[in-house]
């Protein structure tokens, strides 16, 4: 696992370790973002740089020596990440860059980049017991997690999705073809948000 120092609130500055907190600030609310902050002293010398990149694991975990996790953690076994990285010498141009490149993630299983974070979040669920994982989505975010989220089975653990009723029926279907929960509500995105937030801080789930 990688080395944190702290988590630091973007609002208030206040600093909490690692175990003290889940994921935002308990000051601040729901708008206090925790910034991860690590011992990078520490990283010099025990990163093996080396190992890395001689390493044949091709997806995220890869990376996993960075990653908050520990070293013999279970991960999903949906491959995300390692997609293509690619010169694009007249998007360069056209931007007046000397050298431009460009990641694609449309690759990864649900086509976006945020299978990678739904990855390390039902990870991190995994080795923490917890056995509901949820979020409020309308697209990709709700995608990703549902996706990931059944590539490890509904009995370890259960992916449950709020999403405003006016959501695209396709993405619904998406979801539901995934195994997710899906919770219509009946008003907007940012209702959907803050009740998904607060039955997980009540229900003691991984809110997204």
């Amino acid at each position: 696992m990688a080395t944190i120092r702290e988590l630091r609130c973007s609002i208030c500055n206040r600093t909490y370790t690692p175990d003290a907190v889940a994921y935002t600030c308990p000051v601040c609310g729901g708008v206090g973002t925790l910034d991860v902050l690590y011992d990078y002293d520490e990283l010099r010398t025990s990163l093996d740089r080396d190992a890395i990149s001689a390493s044949r694991e091709l997806s995220m975990w890869r990376y996993r020596a960075l990653l908050p996790l520990g070293d013999d953690a279970e991960v999903p076994p949906l491959r995300v990440g390692g997609t293509p990285f690619y010169h694009a010498p007249r998007l360069a141009a056209d931007l007046g860059l000397r050298a431009a490149w460009v990641k694609d993630d449309g690759l990864n299983p649900t086509g976006s980049l945020k299978d990678r974070a739904s990855g390390m979040i039902v990870a991190r669920a995994l080795e923490g017991s917890i056995p509901v994982v949820s979020t409020a989505s309308t697209g990709n975010a709700a995608a990703a997690l549902a996706g990931v989220g059944a590539s490890v089975g509904a009995d370890r653990v259960r992916i449950i999705i709020f999403v405003p009723a006016s959501a695209p029926e396709a993405k619904i279907a998406q979801l539901l073809v995934y195994g997710a929960t899906v919770v219509l509500v009946e008003d907007s995105y940012d209702v959907a948000f803050d009740l998904c937030f607060a039955i997980c801080e009540e229900q003691g789930w991984y809110c997204r």
